[in-house]
Order: structure tokens, then sequence, then C-alpha cells
């Protein structure tokens, strides 16, 4: 097979707290191409984040902004009846930080990504979706930061209206309901956890545009970017055999913004 087809491969890191040790950051940055780095609301405390920039910076990999609700003891994965004007000062807060902490040791946030219970409400919720679509724009105004999301939801609709950049990611290690949203983490088999079924995964979706759901029938799902999350037990061999999948098939792993 040529390589003709181009894909990212992301992953959500930077989650540590203190004493708390969530992943092996260092082992996955070797690995993919963009870092979805915590910003300290849902996940990461301050050494935590810049040491995960200082990191992607080594390797060469992308760091894209995690935002997430306020949301600590819950990890982020909790909806917030929060207000949309309240929403937009947490995107900004937490944009601001990281990518003053990314500067610091010679990178930049290029990019940035919803977490958790915010990435699921902003599909459908068009006021959550809209804050944080104008907290990016507020802050990237000479040069607008691309964000990332699930294809189809309300947040890239909106994003692309703005005339922010759009990325569209599909999930390795998440299944998908026939409707092409995720399983929630509450249902049984909502996390996938064979590194080979994973990599087989991801290549048929790098080189065929498909996925299949739970009740077995195939998705066509676009995307530009493939999440691997860093939490998941066994993370690093997975996405090490994904990168070698996508490699053997001379799949380019690229990342979609410098």
């Amino acid at each position: 097979m040529d390589a003709t087809r181009t894909i990212d491969l992301n992953a959500d890191l930077g989650e540590s707290f203190g004493q708390w040790r969530l992943g092996d950051d260092a082992g996955m940055l070797a690995l993919v191409t963009s870092a979805n780095v915590a910003c300290g609301f849902h996940a990461g405390d301050p050494r935590t984040l810049l040491d995960t920039c200082e990191g992607a910076v080594r390797h060469g990999v992308s760091i894209g902004a995690q935002v997430g609700y306020h949301d600590l003891a819950g990890f982020g994965r909790r909806f917030i009846d929060v207000a949309p004007e309240d929403l937009l000062a947490d995107v900004l807060y937490q944009l601001a930080a990281l990518d003053g902490l990314a500067r610091t040791c010679g990178g930049r946030v290029s990019y940035l990504k919803p977490h958790g219970a915010l990435y699921n409400t902003v599909v459908h919720h068009e006021e959550q979706a809209d804050a944080v679509v104008q907290a990016v724009v507020r802050y990237s105004r000479d040069t607008p930061l691309p964000v990332l999301g699930l294809p189809g939801s309300v947040f890239l609709a909106r994003a692309e209206e703005a005339g922010l950049p759009v990325v569209r990611e599909a999930f390795a290690d998440r299944a998908y309901t026939p409707a092409g949203t995720l399983v929630s983490r509450r249902e049984p088999d909502a996390v996938l956890h064979d590194p080979q079924q994973i990599a087989a995964r991801v290549l048929r979706l790098a080189t065929t545009g498909e996925l299949v759901a739970v009740d077995g029938s195939t998705l066509a799902v676009q995307a530009d970017s493939i999440c691997l999350h860093g939490d998941t037990p066994g993370a690093v061999e997975m996405a090490r055999q994904v990168r070698a999948a996508l490699d053997d098939a001379r799949v380019a792993v690229r990342a979609f913004t410098s």
C-alpha cells in the first residue's frame, strides 16, 4: 500500500496530580504526534503540565489544550450545567495557563480539544458549544486555533462558522453506538483493551474510513486524528501496536498542526 493516507495520533496526557500518578506520558510521547494536555481543571497540576509540555517539545509532538469542567473530584467526567459566560471564562483561563507554560519551554498550544463530559456535551449542547468556540476565537484572534472534536457535532459546526479550522476525531479504544457517538463509560465494554484488536481497528479506520459499532453495523467515520487515551491500562502497548500497524501499511503518521 502506498503512503497516500495521513493520520494524526493524539493522546490525553498530563493527567497526574501531586502524588497521584496516571499513565505513562513519556512512553506515549514517543509514539503519538499530538498531545492533549490537561489544563488543571479536570486533572493535572502545574509541575505535571510543565513536564508534559517539555516532553512534547523534546519529541516534536504538537501541544493541545484539553479543557474541561472545573471537576477534579470527578475527573471532568460529570456534566455541569455551567452558565455559558462562566464556561467561556473557564476555557480562556485553562487555555492561557497551558499556553503560558508551553511557551516557557519553546512550545505553544496549537489546538484545543474539550475533555470528558464537556466533549460529549458540546456534541449537542448549543450554548456550551458556543461558549467554548467563542473562548478560542477571543484567545486566537490573529491566528485562529484549530479545534478537535467529534464529526457531526454542534461544536465543530459552530467552530467552522466562526472561522476556526476544524479537525475530526475518532477513538481507537472506545466503543461506538450505531448513531456514531461514543458508548457511555457507564456501560459495559465501553473501553477496549486488546492491543491487537485496537491496532486492527485503527488500521481499518485509517485506510477505509470505517468502524464497527457495538451492534455489529458498519459506520462511515471521517477522521483526521485518532485518540488513544493515555489513562487506559496498557496504553503504551496499544499505541506501540497501532503505530506499528500504520507504519507497516505505509500510512503516514503526522500531526495535523505544528
